[in-house]
């Protein structure tokens, strides 16, 4: 990873001048700048072919998606650069939705297509598709800008320490293909919730809650009904001691934990009619559901590791 610590760097720490909470609402121009860097590296040398076909790539869908003939309006559309015009388009969109679009696929066309195909005769990029995710990742929590590249996809983060005994865990535990169902569930929740459809992300935490539980007794086979809410869900698998008895009796507020928890919010919040009058979830209880959820699924997956 291209990270030095250098002499300014560390007097601004010694001052007390680095963001000690994370922001949302901008992403600064250095940033903006480390992470064409970065792009630039992964991607390989401006004068490659394959490199012009990946940013072609990411240039065309963004258009397709957003309505547009170019990222940057032109006059001649067969005059587009489009390497040059999707590095202005983060150096310059003040839209912060929009760059971690660009961002988001950029970085997606890094680690799949970088990492599947053998591009030493391709492109031939100055650092392999994990330095590259490693770097922006530091590179936003150095500027204080609260958001992570994970698993495919740019998620919110409201706590690092959250985030990486948690969150993170949770999206490694949920890779195996084998709960590709919650997994898109638990990243659907990460993508309601920092685009603020709140109520949206407290149903998509329960999803994958209850889909974390159905497919713990598929891998075991046990037997449920397919319409079986959380709660039966639950009690299956204490009955099939997924906890053992020992622990059960030393934690026996865990059950109702558990079904008090991550079910009973989201119903009272988002899983039925608002009635007259809408209803408004807040960020802070959004955040934490998912964080909630995310403890509960890796309590859950571990408990399942553990009986192997």
């Amino acid at each position: 990873m291209k990270v030095y610590d250098i002499y300014s760097k560390r007097h601004k720490i010694l001052m007390g001048e680095v963001p000690d909470v994370y922001q949302y609402e901008d992403i600064p121009t250095p940033l903006r700048v480390q992470i064409v860097h970065i792009m630039s590296d992964a991607l390989g040398e401006q004068e490659n072919q394959e490199t012009l076909n990946m940013y072609k790539f990411i240039h065309d869908t963004l258009c397709r998606e957003y309505g547009k003939f170019s990222l940057i309006p032109k006059i001649n559309l067969h005059l587009i650069d489009y390497i040059e015009d999707v590095r202005n388009f983060i150096l310059q969109n003040e839209d912060i939705n929009q760059v971690l679009d660009v961002v988001e696929l950029s970085f997606k066309v890094i680690d799949i297509f970088y990492r599947e195909e053998d591009t030493t005769e391709l492109t031939e990029p100055q650092i392999i598709p994990d330095d590259a995710i490693e770097e922006l990742n530091y590179r936003f929590r150095e500027h204080g800008v609260g958001y992570q590249y994970e698993s495919g996809e740019i998620i919110r983060v409201d706590s690092q320490i959250i985030h990486s005994q948690t969150v993170k865990p949770v999206l490694h535990l949920l890779s195996d293909s084998r709960f590709q169902g919650a997994n898109e569930e638990f990243l659907k929740a990460h993508e309601h919730y920092r685009h603020g459809r709140y109520k949206e992300c407290l149903n998509e935490c329960l999803k994958a809650f209850e889909s974390t539980m159905k497919t713990i007794c598929d891998i075991q086979g046990w037997t449920y009904q397919p319409g079986d809410t959380a709660k039966n869900l639950i009690n299956l698998c204490f009955q099939n001691n997924l906890i053992p008895t020992y622990l059960q009796t030393q934690v026996t507020s865990l059950k109702s934990s558990l079904e008090s928890g991550v079910p009973t919010m989201r119903n009272k919040n988002a899983g039925h009619g608002q009635g007259s009058q809408p209803l408004t979830v807040p960020q802070y209880f959004a955040a934490y559901q998912l964080h909630m959820t995310a403890s509960t699924i890796l309590f859950l997956l571990e408990a399942e590791k553990a009986l192997s």
